[in-house]
């Protein structure tokens, strides 16, 4: 058994940049724990002294300091029962660890040597959707099947499930560790809608959650449509869908529409954006046509429109040929005769960056903590998204903001923000490094300019890897926004290293999110422990359990079958449950 011992709940790991941290050396904008709660004057884009150091605990107090993996995709992993058709899912056998060294290697006895720094949570791509939603593009499923989802109206129970996934867990995987904190690394909502963003922040922080607008007696929207395009659950008609063997389903609108209860994280939640948060259907400028947010309150829908204007629109939104949505709003002018009535809605508007730091500011969303979750005042003055904090004695986090205001899914990074990193970095040279992103380092190739700054150069994601390489307490850099699992490491010249860790999305399928431990091995090298976990609904759905748990096991079912969806977004064995060695800088 490892004789694995934790900064948490043991002094044996005081070394020097443990002194340097407790004396007040190491300067953050906000700090973190399980009871302190960072005060609104800590400023997030500039570095303050004496940050308080976390302190937190493990969901379960009387867990022992040992590897734990119930719960996990060690032990067990949805998997389909059938073979062809449409696949019915069941408990499948476990995902192996993977030993990667790449970077440094494995060194004899490790495991009886090693000194857990800390251990957390990523949530990514939850995509918490408003499905009724005006502006939605559903009908792009005419030309590219999966630009529609069967399983969208069950996001909310789905993550519910996964929060309660968490806060089932004794420890850490690997180490048996406590868990210090959740951090979500974007696209937390999908349409840029404030009704998304209540749903978001009760799902994290708990609280009851209705997951519909517009009309409250009863759902409008593209699956009561009658259109054959798109899986119609209540109704006995044949449609694309049900030909691919999609269940007849009588109450399923109901139950998606019905209330939902979230017991919120029993850890501290932190928040990393992406541009499903920050841009109006998460690629037009956050200055987008005026004509677009008013179709987003108002009372008409498209849901139907041909196969060629499909790929036209696309074909516009992929190749980045309409950032500011002006023509996004001449296609809806088009088609407007076209667009079917339904019950306006004034939460449906989109929110702006200012009405995303209060809402996570907002007392009501604290749960247990920290104010703001990782926002502060200074944000909200400043007119940014990105922070430091501090993760444990040894080790701190920075979130970054990589969404481009000025349109276009992909990411970048702003002078200043860059020049930020960089100086956060030096300023901690004597604490070890986590970053988070939305962004992977490929897809930050938009460098469009900010219509807020737009003399300002913007920054891809080589630039990113560059800063990152030239400070050895780099660990790691966390991300999502490709839906699928892909670790790489990353070599700089002088021994430097860290591992690029993106992690798949918990709106397609496998539909996961991620457990990382960081450990001192006291042999020169470091540990990073990669967990997988599915939510804690059972992997077999129940066509007549529509409750809460039985919607979420409903989603991962439905998420399997999708017309469309890739089968490769697991990632390979070498990017799910892994242990990434790395040498000390």
């Amino acid at each position: 058994m490892s004789r694995t011992r934790s900064v948490a709940t043991s002094a044996s790991g005081v070394n020097r940049r443990t002194v340097l941290a407790a004396a007040g050396a190491v300067s953050l904008s906000a700090g973190v724990g399980y009871a302190l709660r960072p005060t609104d004057s800590q400023a997030a884009t500039a570095a303050t002294s004496g940050a308080p150091v976390a302190h937190s605990r493990p969901a379960h107090p009387e867990a022992a300091l040992a590897p734990y993996t119930k719960g996990t995709t060690l032990a067990s992993v949805a998997a389909p029962r059938n073979a062809s058709g449409f696949r019915r899912l069941g408990d499948g056998a476990g995902w192996k660890r993977v030993v990667r060294t790449e970077l440094a290697a494995a060194k004899s006895g490790r495991a009886d040597r090693r000194t857990a720094l800390a251990a957390f949570v990523q949530f990514t791509d939850l995509h918490l959707m408003d499905v009724q939603h005006p502006l939605r593009l559903e009908y792009l499923r005419a030309h590219d099947p999966h630009a529609w989802r069967p399983h969208e109206a069950l996001t909310v129970p789905g993550a519910v499930s996964l929060v309660e996934r968490v806060n089932s867990l004794r420890g850490a995987p690997a180490t048996g560790a406590p868990l210090h904190f959740v951090m979500t690394t974007g696209d937390n909502t999908d349409n840029n809608a404030h009704s998304e963003l209540e749903w978001f922040l009760k799902v994290m922080s708990g609280g009851r959650i209705t997951p519909d607008s517009g009309d409250p007696r009863h759902y409008e929207g593209v699956q009561n449509s009658g259109l054959k395009l798109y899986w119609q659950p209540g109704s006995t008609a044949r449609d694309q869908d049900k030909a691919l063997g999609f269940p007849h389903l009588k109450d399923f609108l109901a139950a998606a529409t019905r209330e939902v209860r979230s017991p919120g994280l029993k850890l501290p939640w932190y928040s990393t954006v992406g541009n499903h948060d920050n841009l109006p259907l998460g690629c037009y400028g956050s200055h987008a046509d005026r004509y677009l947010a008013e179709a987003a309150v108002s009372g008409k829908k498209l849901m139907e429109v041909s196969a060629a204007d499909a790929k036209k629109l696309q074909d516009a939104i992929k190749n980045a040929k309409d950032p500011k949505g002006v023509g996004y709003r001449d296609f809806l002018k088009a088609h407007a005769r076209s667009a079917r009535s339904v019950t306006a809605d004034d939460k449906r508007a989109p929110y702006t960056q200012a009405d995303y730091l209060k809402a996570h500011l907002d007392p009501a969303y604290q749960g247990v903590g920290p104010a703001g979750h990782g926002y502060s005042s200074a944000n909200l003055d400043a007119g940014t998204q990105y922070y430091a904090f501090r993760i444990s004695t040894d080790v701190i986090g920075i979130s970054l903001d990589t969404t481009d205001a000025g349109g276009h899914y992909e990411g970048s990074l702003g002078t200043a923000q860059l020049k930020w990193l960089d100086k956060t970095l030096k300023d901690n040279k004597d604490s070890y490094a986590v970053v988070f992103s939305h962004h992977t380092s490929k897809t930050m190739t938009n460098t469009r300019p900010d219509p807020a700054r737009p003399t300002e150069k913007r920054h891809g994601g080589a630039d990113v890897l560059s800063v990152l390489a030239a400070h050895p307490n780099v660990l790691a850099w966390v991300n999502g926004h490709i839906h699928k699992n892909v670790i790489t490491p990353h070599q700089a010249s002088g021994g430097r290293s860290f591992w690029e860790i993106s992690t798949a999305s918990h709106v397609d399928h496998p539909q996961l999110a991620r457990i990382i431990e960081l450990v001192d091995n006291k042999d020169g090298t470091i540990s990073l422990f990669t967990t997988l976990i599915e939510s804690a609904a059972p992997h077999r759905a129940d066509y007549t359990d529509l409750s809460q748990t039985g919607l979420a096991a409903l989603y991962r079912e439905l998420a399997y079958n999708a017309p469309g969806a890739s089968k490769t977004l697991a990632g390979n064995a070498a990017d799910r449950n892994t242990e990434l060695l790395l040498k000390k800088g």
